[in-house]
């Protein structure tokens, strides 16, 4: 034999490794009590190994995992192997563990050979994510019934506002001002109420996993996302420069793409520089994996050692304004990634930002 040509007592070789493992390892007999443990099972579960073979194996077993342990017993008395089998023990000092156990039985002699890891961490860790995913699952759950009921509840009050307009509309008013500002105003509130049924029908796609993607005019959505705060966009007297003539279109979802056009416009002009007029750049670009816009202002910027990787976070604010929520950025970045975009930022403190918009061809 080859421990015995090496001048090794292969008695001595096997008895070593029953005892060095640092997994437990234990004889059973078909009778439910210990024949033999090795020092890591009385190290893990902190009971002398007399005690461990004076009492039925189930009796430190954790009471909610004894009913399941007595069945797996019996199964190993009927000669079938049990394979990566978990459950609890209780230690002496009142702690729970899991283990995760493979047996083998050998009916000749009534007893059963088995090898169990302490998987405890990986339980911990388990739970914790289970946890974590149940509270980003409520929070998601919250989050669409907020955006049901504010888009719900929000056209009422837009549509009384329409009809308020159209009655102003009825009277003869000359005052050339009054009646680009009630234009501007109808226009405006004509595409809120139609932002809010869109996002309303948006959300019941998604519910069905099913969210609309068609081709895209971008210069078309770009200038019905402009319309909708013309006056916003004269009072902050900023310039808008677009080309997209090397990419005309893209395939995507409509309300998605009006919402990143409404949140990068009105975030620029938000976020403009005090003694600067506000310039905004779009461009559309054409890449061997898809398509690209561009999107560049000439704003507060970030530094982007603070922001990292938070920018695109929910609640996330970095300039100090009233009007800030910290919500723009995170729904660009959803409404991109969604749909197996990506987004990217390059900013610097006083001297604007680049978005840059990533499309799945």
């Amino acid at each position: 034999m080859q421990e015995q040509a090496l001048g090794i007592d292969p008695s001595y070789k096997f008895e070593n490794f029953f005892k060095l493992s640092p997994d437990l390892l234990c004889i059973a007999g078909f009778d439910g009590y210990f024949k033999r443990i090795n020092p890591a099972v009385s190290e893990q579960l902190g009971y002398s190994i007399e005690e461990l073979s004076s009492r039925p194996i189930t009796s430190f077993v954790h009471p909610d995992d004894r009913e399941q342990t007595k069945l797996l017993q019996t199964k190993l008395s009927n000669s079938n192997p049990v394979l990566n089998f978990e459950n609890r023990y209780l230690t002496k000092d009142g702690r729970v563990i899991w283990l995760s156990w493979t047996s083998i039985p050998v009916p000749e002699d009534k007893l059963v050979y088995a090898i169990a890891k302490n998987i405890t961490e990986k339980k911990q860790l388990e739970e914790e994510r289970n946890q974590h995913l149940a509270n980003l699952t409520q929070v998601h759950q919250d989050l669409k019934q907020f955006s049901y009921t504010t888009s719900h509840d929000l056209r009422s009050p837009v549509n009384n506002l329409l009809s308020i307009i159209n009655l102003l509309d009825e009277f003869n008013i000359t005052d050339e001002n009054i009646q680009k500002y009630l234009s501007f105003l109808k226009s405006s509130a004509q595409n809120l109420n139609d932002t809010l049924n869109n996002s309303v029908d948006v959300m019941i796609q998604k519910d069905k996993l099913n969210v609309k993607i068609e081709e895209l005019n971008l210069k078309e959505n770009l200038n019905r996302v402009l319309g909708s705060i013309q006056s916003h966009i004269q009072n902050s007297k900023v310039k808008i420069d677009a080309d997209f003539s090397e990419l005309e279109s893209i395939n995507f979802n409509k309300a998605y793409l009006e919402s990143i056009f409404l949140n990068l416009v009105t975030n620029s002009i938000k976020y403009a520089q005090p003694e600067l007029t506000p310039v905004i750049k779009i461009k559309s670009k054409k890449t061997d994996n898809g398509c690209q816009i561009i999107f560049t202002d000439n704003g507060m910027g970030f530094d982007m050692e603070k922001v990292k990787d938070k920018v695109f976070g929910l609640h996330q604010k970095f300039h100090n304004h009233s009007d800030s929520k910290g919500i723009g950025l995170y729904l660009i970045y959803n409404h991109i990634t969604s749909l197996g975009g990506r987004i990217t930022l390059d900013s610097q403190v006083n001297h604007g930002s680049t978005f840059t918009l990533y499309f799945r061809a």
